[in-house]
């Protein structure tokens, strides 16, 4: 790989996420312990890229994520690492709704099965978990559809930050 592609993916990436976490309940310790990881995981590894609009060029990256909700919308507030705002964006909450629901009902479930059940019994229920993990990461690839463009892998960690945010669980 050439230095200007190596380059070109550096900018292409979060480097600070932070939540907003006004107005919010406080998470269960298993969910604060996911959104550390998640976190951990998306500064680690993650693809992140804006798209052009409207003919106008991609603003550069790095970016730094402030992940927050407000008046009942997903929010994702943009800027570069010096400071300056790059994008913000609104989702609603709607489509995720179920899928953050199903997903915290099965990690209740698999808090549980970890501590009474055998690993086989564990790992059936792991793998649903899985399963709607990937659902609401696939989710928050098609409302970011146009306005970021971001991998699985991205996607999954996201969708974790996003459960810490979602009322009604």
């Amino acid at each position: 790989m050439n230095g200007s592609a190596a380059a070109g993916q550096e900018t292409a990436r979060l480097i600070r996420i932070d939540i907003d976490e006004a107005g919010l309940t406080a998470p269960s310790p298993e969910m604060e312990q996911e959104r550390r990881i998640a976190v951990f995981d998306l500064l680690e590894d993650n693809s992140f890229t804006l798209p052009g609009r409207d003919g106008s060029p991609v603003p550069a990256g790095p970016y730094a994520l402030v992940l927050a909700l407000r008046e009942g919308r997903l929010v994702f507030d943009l800027t570069t690492d010096p400071g300056d705002k790059v994008a913000e964006f609104h989702l609603s909450l709607g489509p995720f709704r179920q899928t953050v629901k199903d997903y915290f009902q099965i990690c209740a479930s698999y808090y549980d099965a970890v501590k009474k059940l055998p690993p086989a019994q564990i790992e059936v229920i792991d793998m649903a978990r899985r399963g709607i993990h990937n659902e609401g990461a696939r989710t928050l690839q098609d409302r970011l559809d146009g306005k970021a463009v971001i991998d699985i892998d991205t996607a999954r960690r996201l969708f974790t930050l996003i459960c810490a945010l979602v009322p009604g669980k």
